[in-house]
């Protein structure tokens, strides 16, 4: 079914307001996928806050000029699907990441993040990075570790005072 210009308008207005809150992107190349396999991504980039869409190639350039996507737009050719991280900045790559593994056609084109384009190879690097909650829970972690330290060193004090004094005890239990 062609657009008409409306329709495209629509479509390039959504797409660029996505592209200018999104974390990072990954455009991957859909072909041989059948519409079974779209409808179970799609299903699954809605589960995980992927803002996942097909758009035309010069839609596609047109919506990301002026964002931190811009450095993608001479590598949208072919069929590719758009995936936006909504939330956090790993949540499209382990989308597409996941996804690749059990359908083999879903390739990898394109993976940017913070206004850099980065090659299909660094995808797992990037589907690697920790979600907000992970990351906060690493935050506490290593926030609490020093005051951990300091509680157990000044338990150590009277620990030691007490294994000290019970050594002497025993030891004049074994003289007398």
């Amino acid at each position: 079914m062609a657009l008409n210009l409306e329709d495209k308008k629509q479509i390039v207005s959504e797409v660029a307001a996505v592209a200018a809150s999104a974390h990072s992107a990954v455009a991957a190349e859909y072909r041989g996928l059948s519409v079974s396999e779209m409808t179970e991504l799609r299903a699954k980039a809605r589960e995980t806050g992927v803002y996942l869409r097909v758009v035309k190639n010069s839609l596609a350039r047109r919506a990301v000029e002026g964002t931190d996507f811009a450095c993608m737009q001479e590598g949208f050719v072919g069929p590719l699907v758009l995936a936006f991280s909504q939330e956090d900045p790993g949540a499209a790559a382990r989308l597409v990441k996941d996804f690749a593994k059990e359908h083999k056609k879903l390739e990898v084109r394109l993976v940017s993040v913070g206004g850099q384009l980065l090659g299909p190879g660094e995808l797992e690097r990037l589907a690697s990075l920790p979600t907000r909650d992970q990351a906060i829970s690493l935050l506490m972690a290593v926030m609490k570790a020093p005051l951990d330290k300091f509680a157990r060193t000044l338990n150590e004090v009277p620990g030691k005072l007490v294994r000290t004094v019970a050594a002497i005890r025993d030891q004049k239990q074994a003289s007398a």
